[in-house]
């Protein structure tokens, strides 16, 4: 069956208390829609790299008391996990799906694409959208937008992967929970191939 998008019931699966019956309702209402993308998305950003990619879908498994605030699919170029590499990642706190490359702090490759963040700052400043965001945890269901990025802020955020052990970055597209796209499976997966395109420079920096 084709992809088919999310409802406003997927995103009130975060209202749920409690970390059982919380994991129960990801598992049984959003899982099967991330694993669904996942295997959508794969062939394209293959292609796109020029090496295979593999989905990962959320697990949680390191929890045992508090429920999640987030959950996601992520694609890396490693089939036994995607961690400890640069990846692009669509998930969804309460308030919004995102859309996003990323690399957290498991991965070595921070220094790498600290360094080629200074030395391309002008052209990522020009080149991507103002509407994107960036934030320094993955956590985090604000961070900055790209519009607000200037040269200090840039800086800061390379001095801060290359010192800063837990210090990790994703950068891309935030999607209201409201928003009708979201529902419609086709739609959301052009804009995912269009956003995942928009980011791939900064994929290619990171290795």
């Amino acid at each position: 069956m084709p992809f088919q998008g999310f409802t406003t019931d997927d995103f009130d699966v975060f209202q749920i208390d409690g970390l059982e019956p919380r994991m129960n309702a990801l598992i049984a209402r959003v899982r099967p829609k991330l694993n669904e993308l996942g295997d959508e998305v794969a062939p394209l950003l293959s292609s796109l790299t020029g090496e295979e990619m593999f989905p990962h879908v959320a697990k949680h498994a390191r929890r045992t008391v508090h429920a999640p605030n987030d959950t996601w699919v992520a694609w890396g170029p490693n089939k036994r996990g995607y961690k400890a590499l640069p990846h692009f990642q669509v998930g969804m706190f309460q308030s919004h799906l995102f859309i996003v490359f990323a690399i957290i702090y498991e991965s070595t490759n921070k220094v790498t694409f600290a360094e080629a963040l200074l030395r391309n700052m002008d052209d990522i400043q020009s080149e991507l959208p103002g509407g994107y965001f960036w934030s320094t945890d993955h956590l985090d269901s604000k961070g900055i937008p790209h519009a607000g990025m200037g040269k200090p802020a840039f800086t800061e955020l390379s001095r801060k992967l290359k010192e800063v052990k837990k210090a990790e970055v994703t950068c891309g597209l935030r999607i209201d929970r409201e928003d009708p796209l979201l529902s419609d499976g086709g739609k959301l997966l052009t804009v995912v191939r269009q956003t995942f395109e928009t980011l791939l420079p900064l994929y290619r920096m990171s290795f």
